[in-house]
């Protein structure tokens, strides 16, 4: 089956409109009207019910939507990891969010230097929660994050486990504190892990600075991991740590099924550097298995991977 129609068909699934979907494709419009009959033919189900006004999914063209998107996105992340491995000046490219690397980026690059599988290492800035769709597109080999992240397509090792600390204004009746605990502030902790990103979104700024701005004029108080609020310092601000509270998980994540010695490489750096700054996860015990093959990305002999014990 080739792939083009079965673009088309998500454009049209997306779009709900075969117009719209060709407008966005680039093509005329009843290419993908021809190219969707086709492709139920082919298959021999309907995908779409179609009125005058109205494009709808059938209960099988929801199957295939959900099979097809990642299926076209490991295709084209084949695609660009090919053109890249080709590329002569060839580098991993490590996706971090800025101030978001629980300040080990440095250390990491420093230690990877010091393996003997390394290869060049490239930085790539990334957004909140950006981090995940660059591996799962080939344009990133590897990323340091913070959990929670969407692990579809994805394997990760536990760097850093990092306590967290409350952003109040200077003002706040708890902010000469020794600790506060969340519920001291109102903020549930099932929201911890994204309380920041949330606060972004729900107060219309733009950045972590913007939001410590309001922080600093007493509109509201956040959560940080306490080496995101160190890159942060503010008079109008008080950090104080947060006790009664599950640390923040910093990760390496890279595409799964990699079989990179680079990208191994690059994952034992991270968890050297956490460790001979103090900050690396405890590790469990191996658990004795059968022998199985060698996993995709060795890290050889660390634990602490998002899925479990890896030996």
């Amino acid at each position: 089956m080739e792939s083009r129609p079965l673009r088309y068909f998500v454009a049209v699934a997306e779009q709900r409109n075969f117009t719209r979907a060709a407008e966005r494709l680039g093509i005329a419009a009843p290419a993908p009207s021809r190219a969707i009959r086709n492709l139920e033919a082919e298959l021999g189900v309907r995908l779409f019910e179609r009125s005058t006004r109205v494009v709808e999914l059938t209960v099988p063209g929801e199957v295939l939507l959900a099979q097809v998107r990642p299926a076209l996105e490991s295709l084209d992340a084949a695609t660009r990891r090919t053109v890249r491995a080709s590329a002569p000046d060839r580098r991993l490219v490590l996706a971090v969010k800025a101030d978001a690397d629980g300040g080990l980026l440095e250390h990491v690059l420093a230690a990877v230097a010091e393996e003997p599988d390394a290869e060049p290492v490239s930085v790539r800035l990334c957004g909140w929660r950006e981090h995940a769709r660059l591996l799962r597109t080939g344009e990133a080999d590897a990323a340091l994050m913070f959990q929670p992240y969407d692990p579809g397509g994805i394997d990760a090792d536990v760097v850093a486990l990092e306590p967290r600390v409350a952003a109040l204004p200077a003002g706040h009746p708890l902010a000469g504190a020794a600790t506060v605990r969340p519920s001291d502030l109102g903020i549930n902790a099932d929201e911890i892990d994204d309380r920041a990103e949330r606060d972004i979104g729900a107060h219309g700024v733009h950045d972590l600075a913007q939001l410590l701005a309001l922080v600093g004029l007493g509109a509201t108080a956040t959560v940080l991991p306490r080496s995101v609020a160190a890159r942060y310092p503010r008079r109008a601000v008080a950090y104080v740590p947060l006790a009664d509270c599950r640390p923040a998980v910093l990760v390496i994540a890279w595409p799964e099924h990699s079989h990179s010695l680079g990208v191994a490489a690059l994952v034992r750096a991270a968890a050297a550097a956490a460790d001979a700054r103090g900050m690396g996860a405890s590790r469990p015990s191996p658990t004795p298995a059968p022998p199985a093959p060698a996993p995709a990305v060795s890290t050889r002999g660390r634990g602490g991977r998002a899925g479990g014990w890896r030996p």
